[in-house]
C-alpha cells in the first residue's frame, strides 16, 4: 500500500497531525494533562499499537501534558519494541506498566497506587498537579486512587473526540484503502453466496481475505440471512443460506488502525418483489441523506431526512436506534458525528470539511422476514460528499442468479 514513486500516506505527517490536534484540544481545555486509557486515543497520540486482545484490559495508558511529549505505559516487552521501532518520541517516554487486568490482580496489591504516584510526580514536574486532569475511560478503583491522592479528575473523552473528528489527507487515504479491501471481499462473497453455504462460512471467508489483504484487525462481521433479517440481530450464526434468501453483511475491520463499517445486501439466486421493494426504499432513504451532506449542514437536517421509527415498524427512536443513522469513522468505529433522530434533533452539530462517517439505512420487507440494509462511507469535502464504498449498491444485487 506504499511505494517510493507515488505519494500516498505520509506517516510522519500523520503522526504530527494527530498529536498536534490532541495538544490543541488539551490547551483549549481546563485540564493540565490528559490521562488516556482508550486504545484509540492512545494510538492517536502515541502512534503505538499492540494486539487487540489487550484492548479492553485497561492496562495501557498514556499521559499527555501541555509541554513535552506523551508518556506511555505499556505491556511488558512491547516497551522494548517501541524503543527500537517507535523513534518519534524519546526512549524514556516508553515505560512498562501494569494495573491488574481489570481486577484480576486486586487493587490492594498496590499496582494502581504506585501508578498514580508516578503520574502525580510527572504532573508536579510539569507544574500542572493543581489543575484538573482529564481522563477518557477508567476503572473505578483507579479513579478512587487518583482522588485519594488529591487529583481532580474531569472528562477528557469529549475533548479527544473533538480532536479526532476532522480527518487529515493521510487519514482519509487510509480509510479509503480500508474500504477498498472490503470492496474486494464483497466480490469474494458474491462468488460463493449460494444455497448450502452457512453464515459463519461467509464470516470465515471474509476474515481470511481481509487479513491476506493487510488488515490489522477484523473487529466484527455480521452475516444475516433469510428469516433472521427482520428484526436485525446484529450478529451471525451457523444458519444455512437457502434459495431466494435475502442476506446482508457488515464488514468492520481496520487498516493501519482506520476502520470500515460497510453493509451490503444481496438476494441469493433470485429476488421477490417484496425484497426488491424493500431495497428500493432503503436506497431512496440513503440517497436522500447523501444529497444533503455538505459543510455547514446541521446533523439535525440530515436526521430529519431519515424515516421515523414508526415508519418501519418500531414504537420509538430508542427501539430503532442503529438502523437509520450515521456514525463517525476513524481509529474508532463510532466517532463523531453521530446522526440520528434519537440525538440529533435536539443536539445538532455542524458538518465540517474533513469529517468522515458511515450512513446506514434499513427497510424490512412486506413478507415479514426479509429486509434490506445499505451503508455508505462518506467524506465531507469542499465540493460535497465523497463516497468511499464502491461495491455496487444502487439496485438489489442478485448473487449467482438462476
Amino acid at each position: 500500500m506504499g511505494v517510493d514513486y507515488e505519494e500516498r500516506v505520509d506517516f510522519d505527517r500523520l503522526r504530527n497531525y494527530r498529536f498536534s490536534r490532541a495538544k490543541a484540544a488539551l490547551e483549549a481545555s481546563e485540564c493540565g494533562a490528559f490521562l488516556l486509557f482508550d486504545f484509540y486515543n492512545i494510538r492517536y497520540t502515541t502512534s503505538t499499537w499492540i494486539g487487540g486482545a489487550l484492548g479492553d484490559k485497561m492496562i495501557r495508558y498514556a499521559l499527555v501534558t501541555r509541554d513535552g511529549d506523551p508518556v506511555l505505559w505499556d505491556f511488558g516487552s512491547a516497551v522494548k519494541h517501541h524503543k527500537l521501532y517507535s523513534k518519534w518520541f524519546p526512549e524514556e517516554n516508553w515505560r512498562a506498566g501494569f494495573l491488574g487486568f481489570r481486577g484480576a490482580v486486586a487493587p490492594d496489591a498496590g499496582l494502581m497506587r504506585a501508578a498514580v504516584t508516578e503520574i502525580k510526580a510527572l504532573l508536579l514536574e510539569a507544574g500542572v498537579a493543581d489543575a484538573p486532569i482529564g481522563v477518557d475511560i477508567v476503572e473505578p478503583p483507579f479513579l478512587f486512587e487518583m482522588e485519594r491522592q488529591g487529583l481532580k479528575v474531569v472528562d477528557a473523552q469529549q475533548h479527544m473526540l473533538d480532536a479526532r473528528v476532522i480527518k487529515s489527507q493521510d487519514e482519509i487515504m487510509l480509510l479509503n484503502q480500508a474500504a477498498a479491501m472490503v470492496d474486494g471481499v464483497y466480490q469474494d462473497i458474491v462468488d460463493v453466496l449460494k444455497p448450502g453455504i452457512r453464515e459463519n462460512e461467509i464470516v470465515a471467508l471474509a476474515n481470511k481475505r481481509l487479513y491476506e489483504l493487510g488488515s490489522d484487525q477484523v473487529e466484527a462481521i455480521n452475516a444475516i440471512s433469510g428469516e433472521r433479517c427482520s428484526p436485525h440481530p446484529h450478529n451471525f450464526t451457523d444458519r444455512i443460506i437457502r434459495p431466494g434468501d435475502q442476506a446482508f453483511f457488515d464488514i468492520i475491520h481496520s487498516f493501519n488502525g482506520y476502520r470500515t463499517c460497510y453493509y451490503r445486501t444481496f438476494a441469493v439466486g433470485s429476488a421477490t418483489q417484496s425484497q426488491r421493494d424493500a431495497y428500493k426504499q432503503a436506497r431512496e432513504w440513503m440517497d436522500k441523506g447523501i444529497s444533503a451532506i455538505k459543510a455547514g449542514a446541521g446533523t439535525d437536517q440530515i436526521a430529519a431526512l431519515l424515516p421515523k421509527a414508526t415508519e418501519f415498524g418500531f414504537e420509538n427512536e430508542m427501539d430503532a436506534f442503529g438502523l437509520q443513522f450515521a456514525h463517525g469513522l476513524g481509529l474508532g468505529l463510532h466517532e463523531r458525528p453521530i446522526i440520528s433522530r434519537l440525538n440529533s434533533m435536539d443536539n445538532p452539530i455542524e458538518l465540517e470539511v474533513g469529517m468522515v462517517f458511515a450512513l446506514e439505512t434499513y427497510c424490512p420487507a412486506s413478507d415479514g422476514y426479509s429486509a434490506a440494509r445499505i451503508e455508505e462511507e462518506i467524506v465531507v469535502t469542499e465540493s460535497g460528499p465523497q463516497v468511499l464504498t464502491k461495491f455496487p449498491a444502487q439496485e438489489l444485487f442478485v448473487a449467482n442468479q438462476y
